[in-house]
């Protein structure tokens, strides 16, 4: 079963200049492409994002988003690395 990638989430892809494709790789939701080429698996299947938590409860999302943010400071600032297409893509 893959993910359903949601538009915010390509939206926020396309200002990062990379395109998104379901992954390829067991257990993760999404493949990041830059240039054609694969820079990084994110998210993994067994957890949730803030896209799709904000579907079904805004204020649900929103106490998930800072508790991610919390767990992961500081992932954001590592540009190209998973932790941070995660960061601006997935949450």
């Amino acid at each position: 079963m893959s993910y359903k990638i949601l538009p915010k989430q390509r939206a926020a892809a396309q200002k990062l200049g990379v395109m998104l494709w379901p992954s390829t790789v067991k257990g993760k939701k999404i493949d990041v492409y830059k240039d054609g080429e694969k820079v990084a698996s994110i998210g993994a299947m067994g957890y949730g994002d803030y896209w799709t938590y904000y579907q079904s409860d805004r204020y649900l999302a929103r106490s998930k988003r800072k508790a991610y943010q919390a767990r992961h400071k500081g992932e954001q600032n590592k540009i190209g690395s998973p932790g941070y297409y995660a960061w601006y893509i997935l949450w």
